[in-house]
């Protein structure tokens, strides 16, 4: 027993000193030969405990120290494998009484490499495995079911130590429950070398054309003379550069050809190899002001201040006219009272009437207008009436009000917004001319707009 732990434990030192790495594509088969020891569970486990007792006398745990399980195996892809795997034993007989009985099994397991999921540890390979088999103790046979996990341990590129354990279900005559455990040595093999030139596919740089161990299992061959052998040149018929495997960068922007938009002219890699003359993010091709800076989203021009105001026509409620910032643009104090004023000269009325006179609609049209511009609507106005002293001064300051109303009637006609109008009649109590002379009293019967601060 002292030599058989010493033997294990140079084998794993060894072990430890490979690289080699799980069963794959490059060497898809493995067959392993080892020996084998199976404890059933039978009446002499419930005070000896599941495993039994271990003094190896055919009692609980039965061992044959030589050749006694065979296991071949071939790799699928993606971690997964079939295996085949026959084992022989004599056993405790799982129902009745008498001696030991053989055992044979016969099993197809699907084993699933644990390093697929968690990456390649060395020497070190663990796997699951799951599966079923037929199952022949003494005379009698049936189906079981297999689960377990187990590790291969590698001492070189393709031999190992093996050692799996499962727990199996057989369904015989009378079912029972056993578990199976194994030691062997393994070998992996069919490593395939299509071109014939001594380096394995695994390791071959050109898996199909012969060449040389020394250029990676390629050819010593550079068609196009940029210094990248064909081997490993992905533009092997165009001169190009080592950086970007062969393949070239005409306008040596440090973006290679197949990648550059512009690959005839130098530019950014942040625009794909295109330039960007004023530097303002928007390559050249899709920059519609290429000498001026300019924001992406107005194809690379500035943005038009028409009024020099410092607010930018798109978010400038007063295009035409400066204003601040904090009022969008616009002017805070009222600038066109006296436009206003010349706008609404005339706007006279016939005698005791409050209807708008032909003359006076194109005057309030043009009234309208002034109001509803952009650097207007802010404002508000006082639409005041006016009488001549013809009539009662309380029937004049009715007859005010009227005409006062009848102008703001027709301007929010217009367009003009009611909520920023207001009425008021001052009868005659304002004259601005005479009212001796037909001509002033005329001048007197009035609307005028002013701005209400």
């Amino acid at each position: 027993m002292k030599h058989l732990k010493i033997a294990v434990l140079a084998l794993l030192l060894i072990a430890s000193y490979s690289n080699a790495n799980a069963q794959d594509k490059e060497n898809p088969w493995m067959l392993t030969f080892g020996t084998n020891a199976i404890d059933i569970s039978t009446a002499s486990d419930a005070t000896s405990g599941y495993f039994g007792s271990y003094k190896f006398d055919g009692n609980n745990v039965n061992v044959i120290p030589w050749l006694s399980r065979v296991s071949v195996a071939r790799y699928i892809g993606k971690g997964f494998g079939l295996e085949l795997a026959g084992a022989m034993n004599k056993v405790d007989r799982p129902w009745g009484a008498g001696s030991d009985v053989t055992f044979f099994g016969l099993d197809l397991n699907v084993k699933y490499d644990l390093n697929n999921a968690f990456g390649q540890t060395g020497w070190f390979d663990p796997f699951l495995y799951a599966g079923l088999g037929e199952n022949w103790v003494g005379a009698e046979n049936g189906l079981g079911l297999n689960l377990g996990a187990g590790f291969n341990a590698w001492i070189s590129d393709n031999v190992g130590i093996n050692f799996t354990s499962g727990y199996k279900k057989v369904n015989t005559p009378v079912d029972f429950k056993m578990f199976q455990h194994s030691l062997g040595l393994t070998w992996k093999f069919g490593n395939k070398d299509n071109d014939g030139d001594g380096v394995n596919n695994k390791d071959d740089k050109c898996p199909e054309v012969a060449g040389l161990a020394e250029f990676g299992g390629c050819p010593d061959t550079d068609i196009d003379n940029d210094g990248v052998m064909d081997c490993c040149d992905k533009c092997p018929e165009v001169a190009g550069l080592a950086e970007f495997k062969g393949c070239p960068d005409t306008d040596g922007d440090g973006v290679q050809d197949s990648k550059d938009k512009c690959p005839e002219v130098a530019g950014l890699k942040t625009l794909h190899g295109c330039p960007d003359t004023d530097g303002d993010g928007v390559a050249d091709g899709d920059d519609a002001c290429i000498d001026v800076p300019g924001p992406k989203g107005n194809s690379g021009c500035p943005y038009k201040d028409t009024d020099e105001d410092g607010v930018i026509d798109i978010i400038d409620r007063c295009v035409e006219v400066p204003g601040p910032a904090s009022n969008e643009g616009c002017p805070e104090i009222f600038v066109d009272q006296e436009t206003v004023n010349e706008a609404a000269k005339g706007i006279n009325f016939d005698t005791g009437k409050s209807a708008i006179r032909p003359e006076v609609a194109t005057i309030l049209d043009n009234v309208a207008d002034i109001l509803k511009q952009n650097q207007n609507l802010q404002f508000r106005f006082s639409i005041e009436g006016h009488t001549d002293s013809t009539g009662s001064a309380a029937r004049n300051m009715d007859l005010s009000n009227a005409r006062a109303n009848a102008v703001k009637t027709y301007l929010v006609n217009k367009g003009v917004s009611a909520n920023r109008l207001t009425t008021k009649g001052f009868g005659q109590t304002s004259p601005i001319d005479s009212n001796a002379t037909k001509e002033g009293r005329f001048n007197n019967r009035r609307v005028e707009i002013n701005e209400v601060k």
